[in-house]
């Protein structure tokens, strides 16, 4: 019985953690009010002068996604994308890109982890995210306090595991 009712409580968990990746939005059809529906109310949200949207679902500080949807003019979905991964993050330019450069980019950093170190005036943001080798890992941005300004990123394993090696995670 004990068992019956984990295995449930299993397919139940994983049923909803599939219910706000977006599956099943089809682009084109999709609408900014459907894909809210479905996904919930997005952390961050931008408009552009030509009426297109994009908007911000981070599913952290334990999930390892934020999925960006962009919309067009037209309130239509145009795409649907998971950002916290090392193609998003390769177009990350030190003394180029600024703090909302950076959230438009990859979306909010997690809270908790924000950290501002003093002695160097720098403020950093950082990820939970599933790497390229699809174990658990973070990345940090790192920026100048006064100016906003990145002045570098960094990747390294989360080694919250058994014998400190990183878990492995599912894209």
């Amino acid at each position: 019985m004990i068992r019956k009712i984990c295995l449930l409580g299993a397919m139940l968990l994983l049923s909803a953690c599939a219910g706000n990746d977006g599956r099943g939005l089809q682009p084109g059809i999709a609408q900014i009010d459907e894909v809210v529906a479905r996904m919930g109310p997005p952390a961050l949200r931008w408009e552009d002068p030509d009426g297109s949207q994009q908007l911000a679902f981070p599913r952290g500080p334990q999930g390892v996604h934020t999925f960006m949807a962009f919309f067009g003019p037209d309130q239509r979905l145009l795409r649907l994308e998971n950002v916290l991964d090392t193609r998003h993050f390769a177009q990350i330019r030190p003394d180029k890109h600024d703090q909302n450069d950076i959230l438009r980019l990859l979306g909010p950093p997690n809270p908790a982890w924000t950290v501002f170190f003093k002695a160097r005036n720098e403020l950093v943001w950082e990820w939970l995210f599933c790497d390229d080798w699809n174990q658990l890992a973070r990345f940090d941005v790192l920026f100048d306090a006064t100016s906003g300004i990145v002045r570098t990123t960094y990747q390294r394993p989360d080694l919250r595991g058994p014998a400190a090696i990183a878990p492995i995670c599912s894209r």
